[in-house]
């Protein structure tokens, strides 16, 4: 697989020629989103944004957004009683 890597890229070029060239693909309308970052550029292996759909990829963005937060003050609910202590007793309803 990579000797076909580099004959495919001549050792100099790109494996899928010059990203300039494709203009009309519908991935281009993300690539100056916030969160592109080089090398990679737009970064989509799944294909969610193949349809170039401006509002689902917003609502997918505020989506991860607001799974992120929950995830961290999830994190900071397991460890914050191991720092800080717990209190005394049971919580039971018994």
């Amino acid at each position: 697989a990579t000797m076909g890597m580099f004959f495919q890229d001549g050792l100099t070029g790109s494996a899928w020629g010059d990203w300039a060239l494709y203009t009309d693909s519908p991935l281009r309308a993300f690539e100056n989103e916030l969160g592109v970052q080089a090398p990679t550029g737009f970064w989509d292996p799944v294909g969610f944004t193949k349809d170039g759909d401006v509002e689902k990829f917003k609502r997918r963005r505020v989506t991860e957004i607001k799974h992120g937060r929950v995830a961290m003050l999830a994190t900071m609910g397991y460890i914050t009683p191991e720092i800080t202590g717990k209190f005394p007793g049971y919580l039971s309803p018994a």
